[in-house]
């Protein structure tokens, strides 16, 4: 239960930011904005308490369906068209797509949200938790906050006038933190949404060092990797022999230590996440767990690997995989190895317009008396659905809640940043869309 006691610090933070704001750096329509925001604490939190409460873990379907249920019932009032985008043939329950029609002479603004999280039901951590300014829960900032701080901003835009005549789409995914397979048909409404679109903004948590938002630019990739190496089996003894080689177990060694000796360069990284060799060792159909066994005195048949591979650009990226493929290709007396690269999330590079629409956002900030925010380096971000739209179209991410904790039990987020980020996306939505395209 929300008690109005413990809602004052959160509305009072809201109210004292736009009492900052001198009426000469704003215009009529960003003071009511700041007004509805302010206005609307109450509710934004109690909206954010109902997405927590209902379990929504990427298997959770039936939960990833309600928490859509309820987005639906915010967006829908505000004169959005809303569409469900059932992905029962990817193992997932399917996407939420809101448009809103304005007069199609402005720019069209994609935003991006995920209605899922990490926490699947038999989780323990299951419920919004409220101390002062600062509340917890499964999923709080990423990206159940993300949710309601769209939601707040169109309210605000309506209240404004401003989003009568906006064309903007709303993509919420239902399977951002376990995407569903084939990733074409997973993210095909997606990428089609950033190709018919002139900006994308992505709702996941505002990143903050030192008390100091950052806008991010860039993130980077995030894609599987699957090294096998064999060998010839037989006794210790024989091991570097010409007969019976080094052996699966040294292969799979010599390959890693060559890639952390030779591969490493600035925002890239490859992680060994699990290992196993022996005769045998299985990779078990899940991906994540491994079985080997075998005896001291026994050369190993069988070494498995898996990673995953992060990196900033496409070039770097491919680059990065060439070299490991021809590192896996020089293989030790005795020894074969291949390595299979699964599908992944794209990076999303730091191009010149992400950074040009990141000036522009910073100048929202300087117009509002908010503090200027600088780029966060793209390796403290994960991966993201902005991802899969960045190469069509310019994008900015990180426009959620700011918070902690993400992906692990006590995830909080700070709820005074509700109304200061719905404010700053309110009022830079509204000058996008009243620009022609």
């Amino acid at each position: 239960m929300l008690h109005l006691a413990r809602s004052v610090p959160v509305l009072c933070a809201a109210v004292a930011l736009h009492i900052a704001l001198p009426a000469s750096a704003q215009t009529a329509a960003e003071r009511k904005m700041a007004d509805t925001v302010a206005a609307e604490t109450d509710r934004n939190v109690a909206l954010l308490q109902r997405l927590v409460d209902q379990n929504s873990g990427s298997l959770n379907l039936d939960g990833v369906r309600k928490v859509g249920a309820m987005v639906r019932t915010e967006l829908e009032p505000l004169g959005f068209q809303v569409e469900w985008i059932d992905m029962a043939e990817t193992g997932r329950a399917g996407h939420l797509i809101a448009t809103h029609k304005g007069n199609g002479r402005g720019k069209r603004v994609l935003m991006i949200a995920h209605l899922d999280t990490v926490f699947e039901p038999e989780s323990p951590f299951t419920k919004f938790v409220r101390d002062g300014d600062r509340a917890s829960g499964p999923g709080i900032g990423d990206d159940k906050g993300g949710i309601v701080v769209i939601v707040a901003a169109m309210r605000a835009m309506q209240a404004a006038g401003t989003l009568k005549n906006a064309d903007i789409k709303i993509v919420f995914t239902g399977d951002e933190e376990r995407t569903g397979a084939p990733l074409a048909i997973a993210r095909r409404d997606l990428i089609a949404a950033g190709k018919w679109a002139d900006v994308a903004l992505e709702y996941e948590n505002l990143a903050r060092e030192g008390g100091q938002d950052k806008g991010t630019v860039a993130r980077r990739s995030s894609t599987n990797w699957t090294l096998t190496t064999t060998g010839k089996p037989g006794h210790s003894s024989a091991v570097f022999g010409a007969g019976l080689g080094y052996g699966a177990a040294y292969e799979l060694v010599r390959i890693l230590d060559e890639f952390r000796r030779t591969l490493p360069e600035a925002d890239l990284t490859f992680n060994v996440g699990v290992m196993a060799a022996g005769t045998p060792a299985t990779l078990a159909d899940n991906g994540y767990q491994m079985r080997a066994s075998g005896k001291t005195n026994i050369i190993a048949e069988t070494g498995i690997a898996r990673g995953d591979l992060r990196a900033l650009t496409p070039e770097q990226e491919a680059k990065t995989r060439a070299a490991m493929e021809a590192i896996v290709t020089r293989n030790l007396p005795g020894t074969t190895a291949k390595i299979a690269f699964q599908e992944g999330y794209p990076p999303m590079a730091p191009t010149a317009g992400n950074r040009a629409l990141f000036a522009r956002l910073n100048a929202v900030n300087r117009d509002l008396k908010l503090p200027i925010m600088t780029e966060i380096e793209p390796s403290k971000r994960g991966a993201a659905d902005s991802a899969f739209v960045a190469a069509d179209v310019d994008t900015l991410a990180g426009l959620g809640v700011a918070g902690g904790g993400a992906h692990a039990e006590g995830e909080w987020v700070d709820l005074t940043s509700i109304p200061l980020q719905a404010l700053r996306s309110a009022a830079f939505i509204s000058r996008l869309v009243a620009e022609k395209r």
